[in-house]
């Protein structure tokens, strides 16, 4: 079997910074170990499959260890796929996903998508995360992801990270953010449970902190940036129970996968 497979880095207009994704089109599914493994194989914070459906897609998103609910820069890399070589006419995608309908949209030269908003619950702050940090946030809350919240970008840059502290916690990762000097919020994001240790730029850890900056700066529309090695940045916007988040992606790499 031949798979196509193209790399995209995603929130950035530059190669080798932003989110590297593999994305993988498929014309009928295969079986779901036989995705795991390739997305083991590429070693990728995510790898995205997609089926055509009608007029829109089916996608699903796995980390080198296990299929996962919501994944945004591996969107943005499938919806790059779709509008730079499968369809260069079209100017939106709705894609049906475990977390239900995301639509990407054209707008000049970014991607924007539509995602759930996830407002996080305030809790105490686990043992763990603050061991797994190095340092005890400010506010902590809970979503699908630990939100810890920090007085400054220094302080996010300044974490001494534990991850076998943070596989303890009982969600899927850890967001750690303060507010921003060059942007509105910065965050650094870590899932090593999921065999992402910090990924570079993460777009659905922005349902959970658009919400919680919306309240804290009393504003709907957001620049933010994730202060990873490689560095990203988001353009985002409150819409009530949903959030636009917008990107750049180039790519990297288009070949095929032999199994």
């Amino acid at each position: 079997m031949r798979i196509p497979i193209y790399q995209i880095d995603a929130f950035t207009d530059k190669q080798f910074k932003g989110n590297p994704a593999a994305v993988c089109p498929l014309e009928k599914w295969i079986d779901s170990d036989l995705m795991q493994s390739i997305a083991a194989e590429n070693n990728l914070a995510e790898t995205a499959f997609f089926v055509k459906n009608g007029n829109d897609y089916e996608l699903r998103w796995f980390t080198p260890k296990a299929e996962i609910d919501l994944c945004g820069h591996a969107t943005l890399a499938a919806a790059y796929v779709i509008f730079t070589y499968l369809d260069e006419n079209r100017m939106n995608v709705k894609f049906h996903t475990k977390s239900g309908m995301l639509e990407v949209s054209k707008e000049r030269e970014l991607l924007a998508m539509t995602f759930p908003a996830r407002e996080g619950e305030e809790c105490e702050a686990p043992e763990a995360l603050i061991k797994g940090l190095g340092k005890e946030p400010k506010e902590t809350f809970l979503a699908r992801d630990y939100l810890a919240v920090f007085e400054s970008e220094q302080d996010l840059l300044d974490l001494e990270l534990n991850m076998e502290e943070l596989k303890k916690l009982d969600a899927f990762g850890v967001v750690a953010t303060a507010n921003g000097s060059k942007s509105d919020f910065a965050s650094r994001f870590f899932a090593p449970k999921a065999g992402v240790d910090e990924d570079p730029v993460t777009g659905s850890a922005h349902c959970t902190l658009v919400p919680y900056w919306k309240k804290v700066l009393n504003k709907k529309e957001f620049t933010a940036l994730q202060l990873s090695e490689r560095g990203g940045k988001l353009y985002c916007e409150d819409l009530g129970d949903k959030v636009k988040l917008s990107g750049e992606a180039v790519a990297y790499l288009e070949g095929y996968i032999h199994v």
